[in-house]
């Protein structure tokens, strides 16, 4: 098939020789293919040569997930006319590259397109839209770390096709250690970028740093940028997480409730809450804030996506929630739903096992 624009697939590489040939064969509709090796100790540039992939080998130090990726796109040539922007861990569903030539125009300068970030049993449980396919000229990666693309030619024109699909398979092994550093670096560089002040508050609370969470989130919340509204309300639940890790329930609820009063259009701040509810015992609220969640069926597709939300959480909660208020045949029918989700869940087949021990007492 003759094509009209001159794709080229780029990425960065570092031992990742178990990806290689999964990778190619999901990015070998594209006309060339670059890797910025950054010091691979396996055989991973071997097997992407093998594939007739053209391959630099550079360490970056210190490193830096921008200057990385930006060494990477100097590789592709200025005749190009589409970059795709593609890591190892990631693949393609066939056809993508005939979409993208459907979809591209003249003066696009940039792609969006489905992102299954989270798959499990060949499902996509986390799903959100990418935003790395762009135009050759005027786009360079900016900050440390979770980079994106900035534009310095003027108003970007951005296309969506959701039928473009791209699904990531991490590598569960792989090491994050030097997130928290770059991000602290990142915010350090540019204070006012909300975005980065979010993410190094989420990452002190994925550490177990709820004070210096509390401190960061407060701190973005606070950005005059900071105007996403999921974002905001994503800021207030985590803030609400930490306070519930510490011990404090009065105030972990207050910013479960801003979260829900910031953002009514999502479910997380509401199922956050019920889980609140339901470990501290109080089973009436746990089911008015999940019958509250229910109302809300639009599955936003934006990074800010929490699985227990859409998963057998809620059907669980609501099992726990009536078998303790004594409805133990309702708790039954929202287990049973509950293991639709994952039928192979321990937890999910013990809760049955102890209801239907006690069904009748």
């Amino acid at each position: 098939m003759k094509y009209k624009y001159k794709v080229c697939v780029y990425a960065i590489a570092k031992n990742e020789s178990q990806f290689v040939d999964r990778w190619y064969n999901s990015v070998k509709e594209a006309d060339e293919i670059y890797v910025l090796d950054t010091g691979s100790e396996d055989d991973t540039v071997d097997k992407l040569i093998s594939h007739g992939i053209n391959v630099e080998v550079e360490k970056i130090v210190p490193w830096r997930f921008d200057v990385a990726r930006n060494k990477a796109l100097e590789l592709v040539p200025e005749d190009a006319d589409i970059c795709v922007s593609v890591d190892l861990d990631e693949v393609y569903e066939p056809g993508w590259r005939k979409k993208i030539e459907e979809s591209w125009q003249e003066d696009t300068t940039r792609l969006r397109h489905t992102y299954n970030w989270k798959v499990e049993d060949g499902k996509p449980v986390v799903t959100f839209y990418y935003e790395k396919t762009h135009a050759r000229k005027g786009y360079k990666w900016t900050h440390p770390v979770h980079e994106i693309l900035s534009y310095s030619m003027g108003e970007e024109k951005i296309v969506t096709n959701e039928s473009i699909i791209l699904n990531h398979f991490p590598d569960p092994n792989k090491s994050r250690s030097n997130y928290l550093p770059l991000l602290e670096l990142s915010v350090k560089e540019n204070p006012e970028d909300d975005r980065n002040m979010h993410y190094l508050g989420r990452e002190y609370m994925y550490y177990g740093k709820w004070n210096e969470a509390i401190e960061t989130l407060i701190k973005h919340l606070k950005l005059k940028s900071a105007i996403w509204k999921d974002e905001r309300a994503a800021s207030m639940r985590f803030i609400g997480r930490c306070y519930m890790n510490l011990g404090r329930m009065d105030e972990a609820r207050i910013w479960y409730k801003k979260a829900i009063e910031e953002a009514p259009h999502l479910r997380d701040g509401l199922v956050e809450l019920a889980i609140l509810e339901s470990n501290q015992k109080n089973y009436l609220e746990t089911i008015n804030y999940l019958n509250r969640a229910m109302l809300i069926k639009k599955h936003e597709k934006t990074y800010i996506n929490e699985i227990f939300s859409w998963n057998y959480t809620i059907d669980n909660l609501y099992s726990v929630s009536y078998y303790y208020l004594g409805m133990k045949d309702v708790s039954l029918f929202f287990i049973e739903k509950a293991l639709k989700y994952d039928s192979k869940n321990e937890l999910l087949i013990n809760n049955k096992k102890i209801i239907l021990e006690n069904l009748d007492k």
